[in-house]
């Protein structure tokens, strides 16, 4: 069965697998880790949602990563046709999630790293606040349909992607954490996407990129996040 998707999968977890699967492009060493379920659910904080503004301040910069980073340019705005196949669990989420772009949630901030030398390395960054109890059942709907389905096909605009999926044990950081390995598939080239996202009151905070940048860059930005303000 077919589906229109714009963001389900994470537009950022794409945007980094689609350049990799290009000629040319090097194939990131998968990693594994034991599976272990994600917490899912509310802490009843009353504290207000930042606004994209303030969540903007929380992100990382180049000047927090070290020497070799630069900030990767945000394309222009562009709405890609995403139809997934061959995954019951995406079906059933529709294109609810899809409507702010993104994880679905309407305050939010974002940026990417690549290295100034050219290699294939990138790391990106998506921030996201609301209500603690909307983070929590959003998140938990989002990354549960993402690793519901082992394999499946995206199209998008009309390129045909095969993707596999592993959940793996996160890191126990934050009120909720969920992480994932998604391995994309086209034109006989592979590229590997780990994305660990941390959930820490009314935040949300999603890395996604290479394995080893994600693992060593994860407890400073969720240090930044936190940073009393």
């Amino acid at each position: 069965m077919r589906v229109r998707i714009a963001a389900i999968l994470g537009t950022t977890a794409l945007a980094l697998a689609l350049p990799a699967c290009s000629p040319g492009a090097t194939t990131q060493p998968a990693t594994t880790a034991p599976v272990a379920s994600p917490r899912h659910q509310g802490d009843g904080s009353t504290n207000p949602p930042l606004s994209s503004t303030a969540l903007r301040a929380r992100l990382l910069t180049r000047h927090d990563l070290g020497d070799g980073y630069v900030l990767k340019p945000q394309s222009p705005t562009r709405h890609s046709e995403v139809t997934v196949l061959g995954c019951p669990a995406l079906d059933e989420l529709g294109d609810d999630t899809a409507m702010f772009g993104s994880l679905g949630f309407p305050r939010q901030a974002k940026a990417s790293f690549v290295y100034d030398d050219g290699s294939d390395g990138e790391l990106s960054e998506e921030l996201y606040s609301d209500t603690s109890k909307k983070l929590s059942t959003g998140a938990g709907k989002i990354f549960g349909a993402m690793t519901g389905c082992s394999a499946y096909q995206v199209l998008v605009d009309g390129t045909a992607i095969d993707v596999s999926t592993q959940e793996l044990a996160a890191p126990r950081l934050g009120t909720e954490r969920w992480s994932q390995l998604l391995t994309f598939t086209t034109g006989g080239r592979t590229t590997t996407v780990k994305q660990t996202a941390i959930r820490t009151d009314t935040v949300l905070m999603v890395l996604s990129g290479s394995p080893t940048l994600v693992e060593f860059h994860l407890d400073k930005a969720l240090a930044k996040v936190t940073e009393p303000r």
